[in-house]
Protein backbone atom coordinates (compact mmCIF):
# COMPACT_ATOMS: atom_id res chain seq x y z
CA UNK A 1 0.00 0.00 0.00
CA UNK A 2 3.34 2.47 0.59
CA UNK A 3 5.12 0.74 -1.42
CA UNK A 4 8.36 0.66 1.18
CA UNK A 5 9.65 -2.23 2.55
CA UNK A 6 9.13 -4.59 5.63
CA UNK A 7 11.95 -4.07 6.86
CA UNK A 8 10.68 -0.46 7.28
CA UNK A 9 7.81 -0.91 8.89
CA UNK A 10 8.77 -2.90 11.30
CA UNK A 11 11.50 -0.05 11.92
CA UNK A 12 8.85 2.41 12.40
CA UNK A 13 7.21 -0.07 14.52
CA UNK A 14 9.70 0.39 16.55
CA UNK A 15 10.44 3.93 16.80
CA UNK A 16 7.02 4.42 17.19
CA UNK A 17 5.77 2.62 20.06
CA UNK A 18 1.70 3.22 19.35
CA UNK A 19 1.85 1.40 16.71
CA UNK A 20 1.45 -2.10 18.33
CA UNK A 21 -0.08 -4.53 15.04
CA UNK A 22 -1.40 -8.23 16.52
CA UNK A 23 0.58 -10.55 15.16
CA UNK A 24 -0.80 -14.73 14.58
CA UNK A 25 0.69 -17.70 15.27
CA UNK A 26 2.89 -17.60 12.30
CA UNK A 27 4.21 -13.72 13.56
CA UNK A 28 2.36 -12.22 10.28
CA UNK A 29 1.24 -8.95 11.26
CA UNK A 30 -1.95 -7.92 11.49
CA UNK A 31 -2.77 -3.53 11.21
CA UNK A 32 -5.90 -2.24 12.01
CA UNK A 33 -7.27 0.75 10.04
CA UNK A 34 -6.12 2.93 12.72
CA UNK A 35 -3.04 1.17 11.88
CA UNK A 36 -3.17 1.84 8.63
CA UNK A 37 -3.79 5.47 9.04
CA UNK A 38 -0.83 5.87 11.16
CA UNK A 39 1.61 4.47 9.08
CA UNK A 40 0.22 6.75 6.37
CA UNK A 41 0.85 9.83 8.04
CA UNK A 42 3.98 8.66 9.47
CA UNK A 43 5.12 7.98 5.80
CA UNK A 44 3.81 11.40 4.61
CA UNK A 45 5.32 13.28 7.36
CA UNK A 46 8.53 11.62 7.24
CA UNK A 47 8.74 10.64 3.81
CA UNK A 48 6.72 13.41 1.48
CA UNK A 49 7.36 16.17 3.75
CA UNK A 50 11.02 15.58 5.29
CA UNK A 51 10.45 15.30 9.27
CA UNK A 52 12.78 13.01 10.94
CA UNK A 53 11.45 10.73 13.29
CA UNK A 54 11.83 13.00 16.25
CA UNK A 55 10.04 15.69 14.71
CA UNK A 56 7.22 13.18 13.31
CA UNK A 57 6.84 11.66 17.46
CA UNK A 58 6.02 15.47 18.47
CA UNK A 59 3.72 16.17 15.76
CA UNK A 60 1.30 13.27 16.54
CA UNK A 61 1.96 13.92 19.42
CA UNK A 62 1.18 17.61 19.61
CA UNK A 63 -2.24 16.55 17.48
CA UNK A 64 -3.28 13.93 19.94
CA UNK A 65 -2.98 16.65 22.33
CA UNK A 66 -5.31 18.79 20.02
CA UNK A 67 -7.54 16.30 20.15
CA UNK A 68 -8.02 15.41 23.93
CA UNK A 69 -8.49 19.27 23.84
CA UNK A 70 -11.30 19.38 21.10
CA UNK A 71 -12.75 16.52 23.57
CA UNK A 72 -13.19 18.34 26.51
CA UNK A 73 -14.36 21.27 24.78
CA UNK A 74 -17.16 19.09 23.04
CA UNK A 75 -18.06 17.22 26.30
CA UNK A 76 -18.40 21.02 27.94
CA UNK A 77 -20.78 22.29 25.03
CA UNK A 78 -23.19 19.40 25.63
CA UNK A 79 -23.61 20.43 28.99
CA UNK A 80 -23.83 23.26 28.18
CA UNK A 81 -26.61 22.59 25.57
CA UNK A 82 -28.29 20.15 28.55
CA UNK A 83 -28.40 22.87 30.84
CA UNK A 84 -30.08 25.51 28.28
CA UNK A 85 -32.63 22.69 26.85
CA UNK A 86 -33.47 22.39 30.33
CA UNK A 87 -33.61 25.79 31.18
CA UNK A 88 -35.82 26.49 27.87
CA UNK A 89 -38.49 23.32 28.87
CA UNK A 90 -38.94 24.93 32.26
CA UNK A 91 -39.45 28.41 30.81
CA UNK A 92 -42.37 26.87 28.16
CA UNK A 93 -44.20 24.78 30.88
CA UNK A 94 -44.67 27.98 33.13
Amino acid sequence: MLQVNHSLIRFWETEFTFLKPKKNKKGDRQFTKQDIEMLQLIYSLVKEKGYTLQGAKDFIKSKAHKNDEQAEVLASLHKLRAFLTELRNGLDSQ
